[in-house]
């Protein structure tokens, strides 16, 4: 999680309820631990997203999102996500009160945004929300100028690439073997698809685009975990601490 020139941090983890565990280490630093997987994807999208909304190769839970904007907004701040997918952060943030606006890359997943926005303004969610269609490294440029240096919080995740995402069918009777479905982006230009060193410049160009709209003391939380490119661990939790960092954010690491 990160604040604009306090704090950054590379979460792991999500909560349903709200409960986190915390554990102090021998160097003074503290770990938490954030209780978010005890209900599958599945469900905590039901009834609540598109079903189409599955067909995304890299969403995140919603609960995740849930929790980091439970811990670090009140009713009425502006969350963001620079990388928005089918908009989880935005929807979630509307559902708690929050307004929540985010740029997406593609624009089928822009377009599956705006159809869950619309959907959780159906259900009565009290706040609003926004998607834009564009390049998150330049943030700033697509962002609307009233909302530079108002946003609390930026929840987001950088892009693995069709390694770890998707859905696994197994096989069944007349099914074949297994195989893997919605996993991947539709553009090739998507920083999913790019060597590691280039994915880690285009997210540091973003984290710094977030850390210049970000209002004093907003917050950052950075879903991450490390995974394999051609036999060669890409260390992805280490690349948005160095992010962060060159950012001007303060990293802490959960």
């Amino acid at each position: 999680m990160a604040d604009r020139r306090t704090s950054a941090r590379a979460a792991a983890g999500q909560d349903l309820t709200g409960a986190a565990g915390a554990k102090s280490f021998p160097d003074g630093l503290q770990g938490s631990v954030w209780l978010t997987g005890q209900v599958c994807s599945r469900e905590q999208r039901r009834g609540r997203y598109t079903p189409v909304s599955i067909t995304h190769p890299g969403k995140m839970l919603p609960s995740i999102a849930r929790y980091a904007i439970n811990t670090y907004t009140q009713p009425g701040d502006l969350v963001a996500d620079p990388m928005a997918g089918i908009g989880t952060t935005i929807v979630e943030a509307m559902h708690l009160g929050r307004d929540g606006i985010g740029v997406e890359y593609e624009p089928r997943w822009a377009d599956l945004a705006a159809a869950n926005i619309a959907l959780a303004q159906q259900q009565g969610a009290t706040g609003t929300g926004e998607i834009l269609t564009g390049d998150s490294r330049r943030l700033p440029a697509i962002l609307p100028a009233h909302v530079h240096g108002r946003i609390s919080l930026v929840v987001t995740s950088p892009p693995y690439g069709p390694s770890t995402h998707g859905l696994v069918r197994t096989p069944g009777p007349r099914r074949g073997k297994v195989r893997k479905i919605h996993h991947r982006y539709g553009s090739t230009s998507n920083l999913a698809y790019q060597e590691p060193e280039t994915l880690a410049e285009g997210f540091a160009q973003i984290l710094t685009g977030v850390a210049a709209v970000l209002c004093d003391g907003g917050h950052v939380v950075v879903t991450a975990r490390p995974y394999r490119r051609h036999g060669e661990l890409v260390d992805v939790s280490g690349m948005v601490v160095t992010a962060g960092t060159n950012a001007g954010l303060t990293v802490v690491e959960e």
